[in-house]
């Protein structure tokens, strides 16, 4: 059969999420306005230069003849496949996004989507983790989803409030020791 007529993918290409995060069945997608704007600015920046360069790339590539053997064109049709699959992504989070400022509860004691939150278990390790949307948390900066364990233990608690979590280790109650947000950006 002639290479012509077959499909240029890999396997990974099949599965279009793999290894990114679900969304919650029949839930929202609640992201910040900083992470929807920082979600937004990659698909722009895929969609005005990295994709165009790349076309740009195997188009030359393409002129050059026999494209079996040509890296240019291969790296160049893989990578284009790649952002692809990335702006396909951006587009379905950003369209299901329900953007939730938490600013608005400046000042509160209880826990909501956005609280940075410190607390302590019961050995007397404190530790303190913002609650983030799906796509925007980052375990390394003490960022976590609002659909983790420990967030859907905090939401709607209160300071003072002791919570039980359930931690591969067992039940463990956590005390909520400080809840705050950011203030609003004044226009």
């Amino acid at each position: 059969m002639s290479k012509a007529f077959t499909r240029e993918t890999d396997a990974e290409d099949d599965d279009e999420d793999a290894g990114l995060p679900p969304l919650p069945a029949g839930g929202k997608n609640y992201i910040t306005p900083q992470g929807y704007a920082r979600m937004r600015a990659e698909l722009l920046t895929l969609i005005d230069e990295e994709r165009p360069k790349v076309v740009e790339i195997v188009h030359w590539a393409a002129s050059n003849g026999d494209r079996s053997e040509n890296g240019d064109y291969i790296y160049g049709k893989k990578r284009l496949r790649e952002i692809d699959r990335r702006i396909r992504f951006l587009t379905k989070r950003l369209e299901l996004a329900s953007v939730t400022d938490p600013a608005v509860h400046f000042g509160s004691d209880q826990v909501f989507f956005g609280a940075t939150v410190s607390y302590e278990d019961q050995a007397g390790k404190r530790t303190t983790i913002t609650i983030l949307g799906i796509d925007e948390a980052d375990s390394l900066n003490a960022q976590v989803s609002w659909v983790s364990p420990v967030a859907r233990a905090l939401l709607k608690s209160r300071v003072g409030d002791v919570v039980r979590l359930q931690t591969p280790a067992g039940m463990q109650d956590i005390e909520v020791l400080q809840v705050s947000y950011p203030e609003q950006a004044s226009e």
